[in-house]
């Protein structure tokens, strides 16, 4: 195993504290090479993740999520599933004042799909 593969399979994700608790900040995360397995054909699904959130207490480490992001290049889940997956872990972590997680997944059978689980209410 390399040693790259070898930090993917043992990638933990890190939360620190967050330098400015008391200030409102935004942090933008985008991840543009985010590869899952599409669950029913087997075939790659190509995705940018977006992560949006205003920090509470504790932040992320970024090679720590990027580490995790990249440990589904070779699990079976659907768009919704890994989407909402990042998102509850994230949120749970984190516990941010906001957050939001975007699976902008790459057009597959001229099928594009992007799936947004936010803490704000959704319009109906």
């Amino acid at each position: 195993m390399l040693y790259g593969e070898k930090e993917i399979k043992e990638a933990v994700i890190e939360v620190w504290d967050n330098p400015y608790p008391d200030r409102d900040y935004e942090i933008n995360i985008t991840f543009s090479e985010f590869t899952c397995l599409c669950p029913r054909s087997g075939y790659p699904d190509f995705a940018t993740i977006k992560l949006k959130y205003i920090p509470d207490k504790k932040i992320i480490e970024l090679k720590s999520l990027k580490l995790f992001l990249n440990s589904f290049r070779d699990v079976y889940i659907s768009h919704e599933e890994i989407t909402n997956k990042i998102y509850n872990l994230l949120n749970d972590l984190l516990q941010p004042r906001f957050i939001e997680v975007i699976g902008d997944f790459n057009p597959r059978g001229n099928v594009k799909t992007i799936i947004k689980a936010s803490s704000e209410r959704l319009l109906p």
